[in-house]
């Protein structure tokens, strides 16, 4: 596994332009998608995962810290935001049928996701992000043919 990108972000609206721009890489492939978020608590994971569901259309977005996922469907997209932070077993995955979150055109965004290993899909993509304040620097990796494509949408900015 291979940085492909390295980016600063220096403010919370440069966050929202990634995770829109991030979007929007997403709606050329139609096949499932899978996104792990990582970092330390605080880092601007969920911060991240707003501003992707937003970019659809989605309003009102919470936090699925409590209830391990929160979906959001309309005609163009199924996005699927798991945050597996409170999760005490990865087979409590299997009780909310995560498997069925993973048909064709369907996007995970997961938080946390180490502790879900073993039952979570493997990461198409995998943003790690760090920083203090509100700068965000983000090492991006791709792990399959799908991640290389979303890699490349991005490009270098």
């Amino acid at each position: 596994m291979d940085i492909i990108l390295n980016l600063t972000l220096n403010n919370e609206k440069a966050t929202q332009q990634f995770s829109q721009q991030l979007a929007q890489c997403t709606q050329n492939i139609n096949h499932a998608i899978v996104i792990y978020l990582e970092g330390d608590l605080g880092a601007g994971k969920t911060t991240l995962a707003r501003g992707f569901i937003q970019s659809f259309g989605f309003d009102r977005v919470k936090s699925p810290t409590y209830s391990l996922v929160e979906s959001y469907q309309n005609d163009i997209i199924n996005i699927h935001h798991f945050d597996c932070y409170r999760l005490s077993d990865p087979e409590e995955l299997e009780y909310i049928g995560i498997r069925e979150y993973s048909d064709s055109g369907h996007i995970q965004l997961i938080e946390w996701a180490e502790l879900g290993k073993g039952i979570i899909a493997p990461a198409d993509l995998s943003i790690h992000i760090a920083g203090e304040d509100n700068i965000r620097k983000l090492s991006i990796y791709t792990h399959s043919e799908v991640g290389k494509q979303l890699s490349a949408c991005l490009g270098p900015n």
